[in-house]
């Protein structure tokens, strides 16, 4: 088996190095094949010279000229990966790379396993601002009514795909935050199996999605409804 790692990166100077360093020192004890895939989105910062410090037989870097966004960018570092299994995850290490030892033994039977930060067994270490708690958890109810999905978190950034469920990312359009309910709709209309499984997450006060990126999701949201 070889797993690859895809890592979208935007202007992610004050948290690469660090999420790198835990996620290659956890794979480097493991008896599979791996690759890291970062993929920077145009970023103005210093996260290419920090990838580019690191120096792995694993990791590669690939770059965007421009910012495409979080959908465009994981779709790159999926198109460019030859893993057996794919896992995107965020540069800020929100949910820890260790998770996936949770995930792993239930893949056989799943071609998609989603982090879930909404169910009963699931810790949130560190917790959001209680407006962006209170927004997240009204924009899940949304997203189920308009989608019809029966998914408690369809954003967390830890996700796990089959071979099978790889192809999904062939047909993606959406290019920002709703790729994720773009990919979870395709996977159920192709009967594919989807299970959510709890994590350990922690909030990190850097996050690119603000209170201006609602707007902009929820319409994403409905034209990707409209066109599944």
């Amino acid at each position: 088996m070889k797993l690859s790692i895809i890592i979208p990166a935007f202007n992610e100077e004050y948290c690469i190095l660090s999420t790198l360093k835990d996620v290659l020192f956890f794979l480097e004890k493991k008896d599979f094949e791996y690759e890291v895939i970062v993929v920077n989105d145009g970023s103005a910062d210093k996260t290419v010279s920090i990838v580019n410090q690191i120096s792995h037989p694993a990791l590669r870097l690939i770059s965007h000229t421009k910012n495409k966004g979080k959908g465009a960018a994981v779709k790159t570092g999926v198109s460019n990966s030859n893993g057996d299994l794919i896992l995107f995850m965020d540069a800020d290490n929100s949910t820890n790379i260790s998770e996936i030892s949770k995930f792993l033994p239930k893949i056989s039977q799943n071609n998609i396993i989603i982090g879930s930060r909404a169910l009963k067994k699931s810790q949130i270490v560190v917790h959001q601002p209680v407006w962006k708690e209170l927004f997240g958890k009204l924009g899940n109810k949304l997203i189920k009514i308009i989608t019809g999905l029966k998914i408690n978190d369809t954003q967390c950034g830890f996700k796990l795909f089959d071979a099978k469920a790889v192809q999904l990312f062939k047909e993606l359009n959406n290019q920002g935050w709703a790729f994720d309910v773009e990919l979870l709709l395709r996977a159920k209309k192709k009967g594919l199996k989807v299970l959510e499984y709890p994590i350990v997450w922690k909030n990190d006060s850097h996050s690119k999605f603000s209170l201006n990126c609602y707007p902009k999701f929820f319409f994403e949201l409905i034209k990707i409804r409209l066109n599944i």
